[in-house]
């Protein structure tokens, strides 16, 4: 047997005819970014209308970013903003949109980077990823299609389906016996748990609608209530005891969405779980939050926070520090992400979004489940393109 040589150096010639990866790899060559409004058939309201800091919520822009490679590969992905922004998040993708073209789809970890820093004078939080997200959650639906796999799946799934609560079905407009008939509704449909808004002025209107609500759900089923920010410390340490006889799953937001500290003591404070992230814009805010032990559960937002790559930094993170996820809004792209995640998550249900794509949720049993197409597993519907306010086109069509 001959012995290989180890007391001197050699180097195998390389192969003329092998490419590299970079030389081999696929490029973009069009982009459309579009601009939709979601209406919504009733203002919604929350703790926020009651106090006069915004004004109820009539509709949703949405930015949508299709790309398409010279391979032939394709992805969708999409933005949004609630009230205001919509506009702004348009003019800044439509700004940064020309970076990608002639670059791999593949190297998506990089295109995030090379666009946050192509707005990197606006910050690198807020609008500026926001912008980012339509795009970096596209490269992630082209990069699970041309595996032909479902997102979850190329990600790694520790699950084939995640536990589901109902928002939309509780908001403060909503009368008591309206919010009952939902809960009815919700729980013969499958949903495996309810959320209430609670922030009313006087708080034993809350503790009355959750005490209805318990009654009717019984004692196991899940029940969670967010106050979207609305009290200071000394109120949210007083509704946090009134509401730790309910068993709930959790209290979200009971403070403003920076005061990492005081969602802090609550957590440790109080038996009832807390829950927060939601409004945060980047992976480094909820960095923070998650350092600080700021929450019982993370609820990070994909479109939030510049798209899917900082979503799995955050992630890490989070799983890393043992923290449990209840992604916020979104649950086309959410129910993917949630699915990767090692520690049991929740998945937020919003109806609201069902009339923008043509393919619709499989939820049973108090699940929603990852179907088997490919990449997030959803197109755009004749509603959604009928809905569009404007669009721009980048490059040439493949």
């Amino acid at each position: 047997m001959k012995a290989v040589q180890s007391n001197i150096v050699s180097y195998a010639k390389a192969d003329a005819n092998v490419r590299t990866a970079t030389e081999s790899g696929d490029r973009i060559e069009w982009i459309k970014v579009s601009l939709v409004y979601l209406p919504l058939a009733t203002p919604v309201s929350d703790a926020k209308v009651l106090t006069g800091r915004q004004k109820p919520l009539t509709e949703i822009a949405f930015i949508f970013a299709e790309i398409r490679t010279r391979d032939g590969h394709d992805g969708i992905g999409f933005g949004y903003s609630k009230r205001a922004g919509g506009p702004g998040m348009y003019a800044h993708a439509k700004e940064i949109a020309p970076n990608l073209l002639g670059e791999d789809p593949s190297d998506i970890s990089k295109l995030f980077t090379k666009l946050l820093w192509a707005g990197a004078s606006m910050g690198r939080s807020g609008l500026t990823t926001q912008a980012i997200a339509p795009f970096d959650i596209a490269l992630w639906d082209l990069k699970a299609k041309r595996a032909g796999l479902p997102l979850a799946k190329l990600l790694g799934a520790h699950r084939d389906s995640v536990q589901c609560y109902n928002t939309s079905g509780g908001y403060l407009h909503t009368p008591l016996d309206q919010v009952l008939k939902n809960v009815q509704i919700s729980r013969e449909s499958g949903i495996g748990g309810i959320k209430l808004k609670v922030g009313q002025p006087d708080l034993a209107i809350d503790v009355q609608r959750v005490g209805e609500v318990r009654k009717l759900l019984g004692n196991d089923f899940p029940l969670m209530v967010d106050a979207n920010q609305q009290w200071d410390r000394q109120k949210a340490t007083r509704a946090c005891r009134a509401f730790e006889d309910f068993d709930l799953t959790w209290i979200e937001e009971p403070l403003d969405a920076y005061d990492f500290e005081g969602h802090a003591q609550l957590a440790n404070r109080f038996d009832t779980a807390i829950a927060t992230g939601e409004m945060l814009t980047s992976a480094g805010e909820h960095a923070q939050l998650i350092l600080a032990e700021g929450s019982d559960f993370i609820q990070p937002d994909a479109p939030r926070v510049g798209g899917i790559t900082p979503f799995l930094e955050i992630m890490a993170l989070g799983a890393f520090k043992g923290r449990k996820l209840a992604p916020h809004f979104a649950m086309e792209i959410h129910l993917h992400l949630a699915a990767a995640y090692p520690i049991e998550p929740w998945l937020e249900h919003f109806e609201w979004l069902g009339p923008m794509f043509n393919e619709q949720m499989h939820l049973k049993d108090g699940r929603m489940y990852v179907s088997d197409r490919p990449g997030l597993g959803f197109s755009l519907s004749e509603q959604a393109i009928a809905w569009r306010a404007d669009f721009e086109e980048f490059g040439k069509r493949p």
